[in-house]
Formats: structure tokens, C-alpha cells, sequence
């Protein structure tokens, strides 16, 4: 097994001890829209200001997935802000018979939702320096800010990172917000199903460096299509620096931390632990400027420890 480029890496222990705090905010100006967020923060670290990472949940999810990356990036010196996002989370199924996958699916997403989705972030940003001076034992550097998300969360990173997308009229916008310096696609999210061609326009306008994760077993779990729909984000993506890992048989739940309707997965924890060194080697990189990490992600060391368990393209 290959050296990690940090001696305090391991993935049963916390360098740094990992504080949560629930929290809400209010658009007034999106008729009150309301907007819960959930920070992972690490205390022990000297008052040193640290990067934040922003983490998007997938359809009919919460501010509660990912819980495993969000810890262990955090125990690591980061701010994690999990968002959620009304009307595409968990308030989909919540309180309502039968299981949530097959509630989601039963029902029509509004072009709106979606919208107020994107929109949420930006709204994140304006909130969190009034929210971390209330909260003045929380370190943050909001000058170095990762953008992250799964699925749905996924698609959020790339439109904020600069992807089109069809408005309420069907025309292409950019909602881009270039507060961000880098992202992490966990099952990055095509949108061919909305009926949009053109993939080398849509696609290629994304100007984020991103890191796009899947695996072989990533099928969709509403649109049921395979893993390879999702490559077509990474394929497009030109203007800025990219990096692309498919797991082995890694599926689409397994990046949220949940299985859903999907089996027992026997490679959870490998997988876990795949996409937790990855993440945190491309966030030193890209939010610490860290040159070991880099050497490390980019040369050799990350492929060589991944063995035969995936691909990495850089």
C-alpha cells in the first residue's frame, strides 16, 4: 500500500473531534422559503480559519446524508454545510404510505423546484458570514469555498458551476455563482431526459474544476439508466481542470451513506472508504493548495493504492 501524503490519515480515527449544529434561514425575498442546513465543524484546531465545503442532497433527501464523508472530511479541518433543498427533499415522502423511492417516483418534479434548488445556494453564501459571526467558535474562510453534492445534489454543482439549464420556459440560463473555487460530482447528473441536446453546449460552459465520482453500478434509480449516461458530464466538460473515478461495482446509494430499495452492498465500507481518501486528497489540492496531495491524487500514489477496486482519469 502506497503512503498517504498526510501522516494523521486513517479512516477509523478523528484528528480532530467533529461538532454539529442545526440551523435555518429564511428567503424572504422566495415568499419565506425556508432553507435547514446542518454544519459539521471541528474544534481542537488552534482558532486556524478553515475552508468550507458546501454538500447538496440528492432527490427526497436531507441535510442528513453523507454523514460518513461529512465527518471524516471534517475531522480533517473542514466546515461541511449539508443544504436542503424544499420540495425536492425529504418532504416528498415524509409522513405519506409506502416506500419513499416509490413515492418519488409517482410523482412529477415542478421546473420551479428545481429553479429554487439552484437558487438556494447563492442564498447560502449571501447568509453564512452573519452566520459564523454569530457563531464566532466556528473558524471559516469564506474565501475558499468547495461546492459538493449527490445526484440531484450532483446536477446543483454543476449548474452552479456553470452548466445550462432549461428555465421555466424551456430556454438555457446560466446560474452559475464563481464564489466557488472547486466541486465534487458524486454521481454526476446528465440531463438528456429533459429532452435538451447539444451536450458539448451544456456541459462544456461548466468553468468549475471538478471532480466527477461513480461507479459501475451507478444506475439511476428513477430515470433507469446505467452508470454511463453519467460520463457524458465528464466528457463535455472542457473549459476547466477535471478528474473523473469509477468505483468497481460501486453503486448510486452508496455515496449518500443509505441503501433505499438497493441490497446489501458487501462493499460498503470498501467503497466508503474509497470516496472518503479521494475526496479529501482533491479538497487539499484544490482548497488547501496542498502539493503533496496534489503529487499524491495526480501522479501515482492514488491509483496505486486503489488497485484494482476502480479507475482514475486526471
Amino acid at each position: 500500500m502506497t503512503e498517504f501524503w498526510r501522516d494523521n490519515i486513517s479512516l477509523e480515527t478523528e484528528p480532530y473531534k467533529v461538532m454539529i449544529l442545526r440551523d435555518q434561514f429564511i428567503d424572504e425575498a422566495r415568499d419565506n422559503r425556508l432553507v435547514k442546513i446542518k454544519t459539521y465543524y471541528p474544534v481542537g484546531t488552534d482558532g486556524r480559519s478553515l475552508p468550507v465545503i458546501v454538500w447538496s442532497h440528492g432527490l427526497g433527501g436531507s441535510v442528513d446524508g453523507a454523514a460518513f464523508l461529512a465527518r471524516f472530511l471534517c475531522s480533517h479541518g473542514y466546515i461541511i454545510v449539508n443544504v436542503q433543498h424544499h420540495g425536492t427533499d425529504s418532504s416528498l415522502w415524509e409522513g405519506k404510505e409506502g416506500h419513499p423511492w416509490d413515492i418519488i417516483r409517482s410523482q412529477v418534479i415542478e421546473r420551479s423546484a428545481t429553479l429554487n434548488r439552484f437558487k438556494d445556494i447563492p442564498f447560502l453564501l449571501d447568509q453564512l458570514p452573519y452566520y459564523f459571526k454569530k457563531h464566532d467558535n466556528i473558524y471559516a474562510d469564506l474565501s475558499i469555498i468547495g461546492m459538493s453534492g449527490h445526484s440531484f445534489g450532483a446536477l446543483t454543482t454543476q449548474v452552479i458551476g456553470g452548466m445550462l439549464f432549461p428555465d421555466e420556459e424551456g430556454k438555457l440560463q446560466k446560474y452559475a455563482d464563481n464564489r466557488f473555487k472547486a466541486g465534487i460530482l458524486y454521481s454526476p447528473g446528465p440531463i438528456a431526459h429533459l429532452g435538451v441536446d447539444a451536450p458539448e453546449d451544456i456541459y462544456g460552459s461548466i468553468d468549475l474544476p471538478l471532480f466527477h465520482m461513480t461507479g459501475t453500478a451507478d444506475d439511476s434509480p428513477v430515470e433507469n439508466w446505467d452508470y454511463k449516461k453519467r460520463l457524458i458530464v465528464y466528457e463535455n466538460s472542457t473549459r476547466a481542470a477535471k478528474h473523473l473515478l469509477v468505483i468497481k461495482d460501486g453503486d448510486h446509494m452508496v455515496f449518500n451513506g443509505s441503501r433505499g430499495k438497493l441490497g446489501v452492498n458487501p462493499n460498503k465500507d470498501k467503497h466508503e472508504g474509497i470516496i472518503k481518501i479521494a475526496a479529501l486528497a482533491y479538497w487539499d489540492m484544490v482548497l488547501k493548495d496542498d502539493e503533496s496531495a496534489k503529487e499524491w491524487l495526480t501522479v501515482h500514489g492514488f491509483t496505486d493504492w486503489l488497485e484494482e477496486e476502480g479507475t482514475f482519469q486526471s
